[in-house]
């Protein structure tokens, strides 16, 4: 289960500073599970894990061996929400070089819809033309135009290559339970269907269908994730002591460091798995706390990668930012330096040593050199790269995310600034309905 330290944090902010969030963190958490809050309609992550059913979970897993046993190759077609939390569990517990191996015991999980890259698409679809493929299409409404548009694409040739009544076995619709285009197409269709429930926004929805499934046909332990989501979820509740709960410390700290000049949150990790673990928190806080000119900006870096790049301006620049830091306890695998007679390279200090241990000294040292540059730090440890693992840091960020948007005195649910790029690529493409709007914006870029 996750554990927060934030000691580095402290000379920054101070333990009176903290305590002082007390009652405020108390009242956000009241209005969270009372739901007297701004955007009380999407609340329905907030007590997920536990409510998860057997039969649900049965569900999830038998579509996902359906999937399995069909398909040398499965695409998750979503944007946002409806891709990154499933990318950021597969990413997170696959073999780095699966692609490259010969024998894989399940399909290959590819991911679309989340760009509107014309040689992206078409080298995903040059690659699928001669297998056997299946496709996961997430949307509520069916009519987001990156995921629409690769939809459109992957079923035609997944008809083409399979013939229609084969396809049908092989296509999901993670979709609206009533309404929307997905939901028409799936019941004419006869697709398989799983619901995203109304009060469960995408950026909170790893823990539905939208992240499960593909994280069940990827061959993870839905069950494990969703425990592990479960139990942090009890350390996180209303009712934990404020000293005692790492979601409420981490919001307050946070916030406070806000509220001092720290604008920047850079999410920092010394594992190259966690990269997308990196992609869905940014969004997560970015599209949560970003609103009404207010906002800490989600940052992410992959150590000691860039240590090489970013490295400098984190030790050295603005001081503007704060770093957590997501530390892996034990590794998966074991791996030591081998001596060397000749020694050129000056590493013989190292030999017999661990790789997991020199990158942990990387990490200690980072630290250390960074508050000794005046970045505060937090850590959040991890026991392993586990599917319950991963289950109980994805639920710790959500929750910390609902109190501290709550602090901060924003709605943390809803998005109203994702539109505005929506309405002018419409109106520059000429969409049925945009027609003044069309005018308006050649007017304007003439």
């Amino acid at each position: 289960m996750v554990q927060l330290n934030i000691e580095k944090s402290l000379s920054f902010i101070g333990k009176d500073s903290l305590a002082a969030y007390k009652e405020q963190v108390k009242a956000a958490q009241e209005a969270l599970e009372n739901g007297t809050g701004l955007g009380n309609d999407f609340l329905g992550w907030l007590h997920l894990p536990s409510s998860i059913t057997e039969e649900h979970l049965s569900d999830l897993e038998a579509t996902a061996k359906v999937l399995r046993e069909n398909c040398e190759a499965v695409v998750v077609a979503g944007i946002g929400g409806s891709y990154l939390g499933a990318r950021a569990v597969i990413e997170a517990l696959s073999d780095s070089f699966t692609w490259l191996r010969e024998q894989k015991n399940g399909p290959v999980i590819l991911f679309a819809g989340h760009n509107i890259g014309e040689d992206y698409l078409y080298e995903l679809t040059d690659y699928l033309k001669d297998k056997k493929f299946g496709i996961i299409n997430i949307s509520k409404s069916g009519t987001t135009t990156e995921t629409a548009l690769a939809f459109r694409l992957l079923r035609e040739q997944c008809e083409r290559q399979r013939g229609k009544e084969e396809a049908r076995k092989v296509i999901v619709a993670v979709t609206d339970a009533k309404k929307g285009a997905a939901r028409v197409t799936a019941d004419k269709e006869g697709y398989k269907t799983f619901i995203i429930p109304d009060n469960v926004g995408g950026r909170f929805s790893v823990l539905t269908p939208v992240g499960l499934l593909p994280i069940a046909v990827a061959g993870y332990d839905i069950r494990a994730l969703v425990a592990g989501a479960a139990a942090m979820e009890k350390k996180c509740g209303a009712d934990v002591a404020f000293e005692e709960n790492p979601a409420a410390i981490y919001a307050a700290t946070r916030n406070e460091l806000y509220k001092q000049g720290k604008k920047i949150e850079i999410l920092v990790n010394f594992n190259p798995k966690l990269h997308y673990v990196s992609e869905w928190w940014k969004q997560l806080y970015g599209e949560s706390e970003g609103k009404d000119g207010k906002g800490i900006f989600p940052a992410a870096v992959d150590f000691s990668t860039d240590l090489h790049s970013m490295g400098q301006w984190i030790q050295e620049g603005e001081r503007t930012i704060y770093e957590t830091v997501i530390s892996v306890d034990k590794v998966n695998h074991s791996l030591t330096v081998p001596f060397d007679a000749e020694n050129l390279d000056g590493l013989n200090f190292l030999a017999g040593k661990h790789v997991d241990e020199v990158n942990k000294m990387a990490e200690l040292g980072t630290q250390l050199a960074h508050v000794d540059g005046g970045v505060p730090n937090m850590r959040v440890v991890i026991p392993a790269l586990t599917e319950e693992a991963i289950g109980s840091l994805m639920y710790f960020f959500e929750r910390a995310c609902g109190i501290s948007g709550y602090l901060l005195g924003v709605n943390p649910f809803n998005q109203p600034g994702v539109e505005a790029y929506k309405k002018n690529m419409f109106a520059l493409l000429n969409k049925p309905g945009y027609e003044e709007a069309s005018k308006a914006i050649q007017a304007r870029i003439k």
